[in-house]
């Protein structure tokens, strides 16, 4: 097992004492074609990585840093897997085209937008049978959302699984083939609706304050132009509950 660091390099200026010593400040290990660089608070990956194992890199561990994209990953062409927990990875996360990469893990990222996600995992990683992402808003699960309940998370599930129906695992346990044929019969009617904002729900409210709807008359005629009559009916109603005259207005007598 090999301890990889830069090497030395004497500076010029400051610039370059800071570059060099950030470089030298993070470690990152590779054996039998797994690369580790765990904790080291980088926000991208390591560009001495990416030139020295990218090729030859089959799982790849970047767990409890602080990465917010993933643009070097692309240069990872054997990659079959891939661990990304604990970072600080959002709705801005967009895979390349991977053809190999089998195995997926984001849990504890902030990732709230599971449609987005999907979609992307599904035309960029069509091998993928190993996805997990407890822990995100996106998963409703009692680890991000301690409002949610099984059911919720059931439903999670099924439309997990309606989109990405090759997956064999999801998060913490296998998919039985009863929840693939679910899925099938309900995952389209699982996507969760996103709430209107406070300032649109606010708008909206104005909007139909302004109606001008009325189910009286729109032109009402002058108190001096009476146009009603008077008469004898022999039918005479004796309920208590008639409304039928309650939209008429005393002018319109």
């Amino acid at each position: 097992m090999a301890d990889v660091n830069d090497e030395q390099v004497p500076a010029e200026n400051s610039e370059d004492v800071v570059e060099t010593e950030a470089e030298e400040s993070t470690h990152y290990m590779f054996e039998d074609g797994q690369l580790s660089c765990l904790g080291q608070d980088v926000e991208e990956i390591p560009q001495a990585a990416i030139d020295d194992y990218a090729k030859v890199t089959r799982r790849l561990d970047l767990s409890f840093n602080r990465l917010q994209r993933i643009d070097g990953i692309v240069h990872f062409s054997s990659l079959e897997e891939l661990v990304l927990d604990n970072n600080e990875l959002n709705d801005n996360l967009k895979f390349p085209k991977m053809t190999s990469l089998h195995t997926l893990t984001l849990n504890k990222n902030k990732i709230t937008n599971l449609d987005g996600l999907l979609d992307n995992l599904k035309s960029q990683l069509p091998q993928l049978t190993y996805l997990s992402l407890l822990g995100n808003t996106a998963c409703p699960n009692q680890l991000s959302c301690s409002d949610k309940d099984e059911e919720d998370y059931q439903r999670y599930r099924y439309f997990v699984l309606y989109q990405l129906p090759g997956l064999k695992f999801l998060d913490s346990t296998s998919v039985k083939p009863s929840e693939i044929t679910e899925a099938e019969r309900v995952g389209p009617f699982m996507r969760v609706v996103k709430l209107q904002s406070s300032e649109e729900v606010s708008s909206s409210s104005h909007e139909d304050d302004r109606s001008d709807y009325t189910p009286l008359p729109q032109k009402a005629r002058d108190p001096e132009q009476h146009a009603g009559t008077f008469g004898k009916s022999k039918y005479i109603y004796y309920g208590r509950h008639s409304e039928g005259n309650r939209f008429i207005r005393n002018n319109d007598l």
